[in-house]
């Protein structure tokens, strides 16, 4: 029963319960997947059904993460089978589960206007951007923006975090960006806002079946 109860993991060398960060992130990646599709169906066809069953999705696995114990997380579970050949990366329990109650209270507020009510508005869609941003910074990147909040609003220091960002320290050779890496992403950036300057009439053009296969069906 305390090990139900128990929030997080005790994992020899670590004097904190913890997470695995690898799974959490293969989570975070099932849920952006599932939201995105969602919000481009919403937003370009008018179809909600989708975005509705996938906040309720959203919100129970959200509910049980901070109420029951992320073990029992659906999502979190198949992110485990996803990841289990590699080598566990290790997170503090108590940050991620700060960030999962952000999570919650946006999931709650999506139930509430848009199944519930049965609206939509600037709110619904801002919280919908938030959602998207948090879990692609998560699984793209390692990195959690909710626990960012987490030392703001609590003294005390967050511990163990990905890629140990809440460790003061040098970086490393291999971490540190030249001017001249710099000026290539600033160049690139250039390049980009030319090639739609210049060819953009050409690529709006719808293109031709090439071989006539839709107009022979």
């Amino acid at each position: 029963m305390n090990k139900i109860r128990q929030y997080g993991e005790n994992v020899e060398g670590y004097d904190i319960p913890v997470l695995n960060e690898r799974e959490i992130r293969a989570a975070a990646g099932i849920l952006f997947l599932m939201m995105y599709i969602s919000i481009q169906l919403a937003a370009s066809k008018g179809d909600f059904l989708m975005l509705k069953y996938s906040i309720i999705i959203f919100l129970t696995d959200i509910v049980i993460r901070v109420f029951v114990n992320p073990k029992f997380s659906p999502t979190l579970i198949i992110g485990r089978l996803i990841v289990r050949n590699q080598v566990p990366e290790y997170v503090g329990a108590q940050q991620k589960k700060f960030a999962w109650v952000i999570g919650l209270v946006l999931a709650l507020t999506m139930l509430i206007l848009l199944v519930i009510v049965n609206s939509y508005s600037p709110i619904t869609g801002i919280i919908c951007l938030i959602c998207l941003i948090f879990l692609f910074f998560e699984s793209a990147f390692g990195i959690c923006l909710g626990c960012k909040f987490y030392s703001m609003i609590y003294k005390e220091k967050a511990q163990y975090c990905p890629g140990e960002v809440c460790d003061v320290k040098a970086k490393q050779d291999i971490q540190k960006t030249s001017m001249n890496q710099l000026l290539i992403v600033l160049g690139f950036i250039v390049y980009i806002f030319l090639t739609i300057f210049l060819f953009n009439d050409s690529f709006s053009e719808q293109p031709y079946d090439l071989f006539g296969i839709e107009n022979n069906t």
